[in-house]
């Protein structure tokens, strides 16, 4: 008794803690600049030092078994066979550019099956180690989640490869049940569709066999439970097994309406929606997919994951809790209690608690050992650069799995720990050293677009007679941008210690810092707050820290 209650707590925090966790983003290939299809990921997990995952292909005989160790606690969930082929995977893509992300969605407490053996983050390496296509991936998936039962909570998946997107939501039905209810739909191919922490999928054409796919106890299960009550085509997943909260649209979805309105216009009429506070009777809810003003890039991908709601009635940059140095961030738990009220925290896409990010590029156009391309950062997605690895390459760059980094373990050879080493001094002083972050940032990714096509093209004329020459040429490229990002946030990292020391800022010129006529100090400049800042303090204290008219305060007292 004493062990289940145990278990039951752990779920119970677990899904807390994944609530806020995790941003999607999956791009049609008609709705990208290049004809490729893109998918993003960014991992929100509290103090998770998670590393680029790596699997060999294999080929494994009848009987050998394959055990199942849950992605967040490690727990043992026990074994099933092996496939008798597993393919490469690196990061969250396989080599044959098959590429998938998820974001949780909770959904009914009673529908989670705590008896299953297969969680989330098993499933996704599963689908990654055994299917060629997004379609064979979602069989893989739904599959080994009906015959050994699915021990996480609600989830949508991100399914991808170089000609579809698409988007599988599942969850359990009930403790000891070892069934799922799911739904997947395919994206069109000039839409963009985002999810985050809610599940997105409503009405849908469900004869449309060719764009949808539906467990067949979908709609039956949700009326014998009494979520849906419905004709089959009045069916909403998202009504039926998570239907939104205040919570669901104001930090799930309204991320979702973030990346929308970098893309398109006319996003200000799901506001209502998105705020949460009024009734769903009396809201439009965001649409599933939008299709974007001009094709996407990489890099505009990208900038979506670095949201924090900058210019929207949800930016976090004029309260208090801004501080003196206007932070977009605030302390963690997002919700807390004054005065018997709860309140809560802003959600954005961008956030101090991701663990990974990364954008998958997926090209059908091109040999899969050039096409598919894991754009990959560790850490905050509106903090880092992120650097190519293709899918095909035979090995990891050590600063994404410096084996002497661990979540207790600091590394300065480690993405995980130099990112997260310049972040946190950035995050409290965010109006004084974010600029410096950024244009290093920008700058090293403008590099690595810059330097994609002369790399690729090196690669595409290796391929023509030697496939591992070729390989060989993207692995050592991927190892090397990976090398030098982390040595250059190092560099960043030590520059800012001295640079903005005691909240001063040694003045530079040419890369040198200046002194005074002796040598011995440094010029200095003291920023001081912002205008926003001093009204903020002045209309909150009054006159406690005016200076009498009459009066004047000597350089001597600073």
């Amino acid at each position: 008794m004493k062990k289940i209650l145990l278990l039951l707590l752990a779920v119970v925090v677990l899904g807390v803690l994944q609530s806020e966790a995790c941003t999607s983003i999956l791009v049609g290939k008609k709705a990208s600049a290049d004809g490729s299809v893109m998918c993003t990921y960014n991992i929100d997990s509290w103090g998770a030092c998670h590393k680029m995952y790596r699997y060999e292909a294999g080929k494994h005989p009848a009987g050998t078994m394959r055990k199942i160790y849950d992605r967040d606690s490690r727990v043992y969930h026990g074994e099933i066979p092996e496939a008798p082929e597993t393919y490469l995977v690196t990061g969250n893509i396989n080599e044959w550019q098959v590429a998938i992300g998820e974001t949780t969605f909770e959904g009914r407490e009673e529908l989670i099956d705590n008896t299953g053996s297969i969680d989330y983050g098993s499933l996704m390496d599963l689908g990654l180690q055994r299917a060629r296509t997004a379609r064979e991936a979602i069989a893989v998936m739904t599959s080994l989640a009906e015959e050994y039962g699915f021990c996480s909570s609600g989830e949508s998946f991100t399914v991808c490869d170089p000609n579809e997107a698409w988007l599988l939501e599942m969850c359990g039905c009930g403790s000891g049940s070892k069934s799922i209810v799911w739904i997947a739909v395919r994206v069109p191919d000039n839409a963009v569709l985002a999810h985050a922490n809610q599940s997105r999928i409503r009405r849908v054409n469900l004869k449309d066999k060719a764009n949808v796919m539906i467990s067949p106890n979908c709609i039956k299960f949700a009326r014998e439970r009494g979520y849906f009550k419905g004709k089959d085509s009045e069916f909403s997943f998202c009504d039926a097994y998570n239907p939104p909260t205040f919570g669901g649209r104001r930090l799930g979805d309204s991320r979702v309406w973030a990346i929308y309105r970098h893309l398109t216009t006319g996003m200000d009429r799901y506001l209502p929606y998105v705020e949460g506070k009024l009734p769903m009777s009396e809201v439009e809810p965001l649409p599933m997919w939008i299709i974007p003003d001009k094709p996407l890039t990489v890099g505009m991908v990208i900038e979506c994951l670095r949201d924090r709601y900058e210019g929207t009635p949800f930016a976090m940059d004029d309260d208090p809790g801004a501080g003196i140095y206007d932070s977009p961030f605030r302390p963690q738990p997002s919700r807390y209690e004054d005065e018997g009220v709860t309140m809560f925290h802003e959600r954005s896409v961008a956030t101090t608690h991701t663990a990974f990010t990364w954008v998958c590029q997926l090209r059908s156009f091109m040999p899969r050992e050039v096409g598919g391309v894991i754009w990959w950062g560790n850490d905050d997605s509106g903090m880092v650069a992120y650097t190519p690895v293709y899918c095909c390459a035979n090995r990891v760059p050590h600063c994404y799995n410096d084996p002497k980094a661990d979540a207790y373990t600091f590394s300065d050879e480690s993405a995980y720990w130099v990112s997260n080493w310049v972040s946190n001094m950035v995050y409290p002083r965010w109006s004084l050293l974010y600029p410096e972050l950024q244009q290093v940032r920008d700058s090293l990714q403008a590099s690595y677009f810059a330097r994609q096509a002369e790399v690729e093209q090196r690669a595409l004329e290796l391929m023509k007679s030697d496939r591992n020459a070729a390989i060989a040429h993207l692995s050592d490229y991927s190892c090397e941008v990976g090398d030098q990002m982390v040595k250059r946030w190092r560099q960043m990292a030590y520059h800012m210690i001295v640079k903005y020391n005691d909240g001063v800022i040694r003045q530079e010129e040419n890369g040198q810092y200046l002194r005074n006529s002796s040598g011995f100090r440094p010029r200095l400049t003291r920023p001081g707050m912002s205008d926003k800042v001093r009204r903020r303090i002045h209309q909150s204290t009054g006159t406690r820290f005016e200076v009498p008219p009459t009066d004047t305060l000597d350089a001597s007292y600073m």
